[in-house]
């Protein structure tokens, strides 16, 4: 049932890297307004309020540790109400995910795996039972890099009546994607496959599809059929960052993963750390700025993220986007490769660290070709149309310059400057 909620790979803003965990309800309203003026007409239409809106003190990315959260009585964290005006009055996030649906967008939160330690220490209830938080707490499941939540003991009585609480809250502030942190990779625990089930019981439970995002990464490739049986998208890397070797390193994850994307079941590459990032956010080994990518290297992550069919989520203050950023949203050619193409796979990658992947495009007898040149220098990626197992000559199109480039037999042939790519489709003449 969940996988029909995205049956695309889902595109959107997510708020952590240029914000990280202090961002306020006036920036994600200016980004809603950005995305339904400029991207919605391509498809975009995620804005998406990422780690803790519960902590009132938040300043950056650096988590402030063992600091008091705002609460409801129930043990379920609520927006803080200094940086998040319009959840006065109990009212939550409903106002803000209002405004966003009224831009003809969707809203998304992130939330914590667990249960709030000090709903633990405090021992407060949980909705409609009389167990009460330390009764389902799992203290020696924690998260290694925040303080917020210990683990949930799926084998508890409780334990799912805290999570259908927590849905059936979302559901009426009328939430339609979460990301689930601390769930998809542990570097204490490994996956947390328990947990990941009572939440999927508690999001089919209460009545509004959601999205269901996890992280971090990287995600076990041996768990991929659990993956896929309970979200719609869970991160193959660890946090994503304007970094050559970072980037570098997703062609390989890209690779191992390829066979495991269908349609509601999308491996996720991570955010694009494109544009004016940092602006409240010290991870990523920068602070506030444009991102560190050259052109070649945004063109390659695009490109890579495109064919293979990555959820794209934005994450850079979009109001202040130059119009090449915008450029790279707005490829309608580049997005239908995302949308709507199909098997996906490396054809393949040599000594030289040139790299060819391919796909099909959905309804049709065309073909898209990738050809990246991640080496340091200067060279020459070639593909033959036997390598790409197709017979006769084709008309090449080129979809980051949307133009036409001539038909070709026999091989393909482009000189790419370093860590760069070029994106073709392929049409039978």
């Amino acid at each position: 049932m969940h996988h029909q909620w995205a049956p695309y790979p889902p595109l959107g803003w997510n708020s952590w890297d240029c914000y990280g965990a202090a961002v306020r309800e006036e920036e994600v309203r200016g980004n809603a307004e950005y995305m339904a003026e400029h991207l919605q007409a391509f498809g975009w239409e995620y804005v998406v309020v990422d780690i803790q809106w519960y902590e009132p003190g938040a300043v950056s990315s650096a988590y402030r540790s063992f600091v008091p959260l705002e609460m409801d009585e129930y043990s379920r964290l609520i927006p803080a109400v200094n940086r998040f005006p319009s959840a006065a009055g109990g009212q939550g996030f409903k106002p803000l995910a209002d405004y966003v649906h009224s831009l003809g967008l969707r809203f998304g939160i992130h939330m914590m795996r667990g249960i709030p330690r000090q709903a633990v220490h405090q021992d407060t209830p949980i909705k409609g039972t009389t167990v009460t938080a330390r009764q389902i707490a799992h203290p020696n499941s924690i998260c290694p890099w925040n303080t917020d939540m210990y683990g949930v003991d799926a084998s508890q009585e409780g334990a799912q009546e805290y999570y259908d609480s927590l849905f059936e809250l979302y559901a009426e502030w009328g939430v339609d994607f979460v990301k689930v942190d601390d769930i998809a990779a542990s570097r204490l625990y490994d996956t947390h496959l328990p947990e990941m089930q009572l939440i999927r019981r508690a999001i089919d439970r209460c009545g509004r599809p959601m999205v269901l995002s996890l992280s971090p990464g990287p995600a076990p490739l041996e768990y991929h059929e659990q993956f896929a049986a309970n979200a719609n998208m869970w991160r193959v890397t660890d946090d994503f960052w304007d970094l050559w070797p970072l980037l570098h390193a997703m062609f390989e994850r890209c690779e191992k993963w390829a066979p495991h994307v269908a349609e509601g079941r999308w491996p996720d590459c991570d955010m694009l750390p494109l544009g004016h990032i940092g602006i409240r956010s010290v991870d990523g080994g920068g602070s506030d700025r444009w991102t560190r990518f050259t052109r070649d290297e945004q063109l390659t992550m695009m490109t890579l993220w495109s064919i293979f069919r990555s959820p794209l989520m934005f994450g850079g203050e979009l109001r202040d986007n130059d119009a090449w950023t915008l450029s790279l949203l707005t490829n309608n050619e580049v997005l239908q490769a995302n949308r709507s193409s199909r098997n996906a796979r490396q054809v393949f990658r040599d000594e030289q660290d040139r790299i060819v992947w391919t796909a099909e495009q959905e309804g049709s007898e065309d073909r898209y070709v990738a050809l990246f040149n991640a080496g340091d220098e200067d060279a020459v990626v070639r593909v033959t149309l036997e390598q790409l197992n197709i017979d006769g000559a084709v008309q090449l199109r080129n979809l980051w310059e949307r133009s036409d480039a001539g038909v070709v037999q026999g091989e393909i042939e482009v000189k790419l400057a370093p860590h760069g790519a070029a994106f073709y489709r392929l049409s039978r003449v």
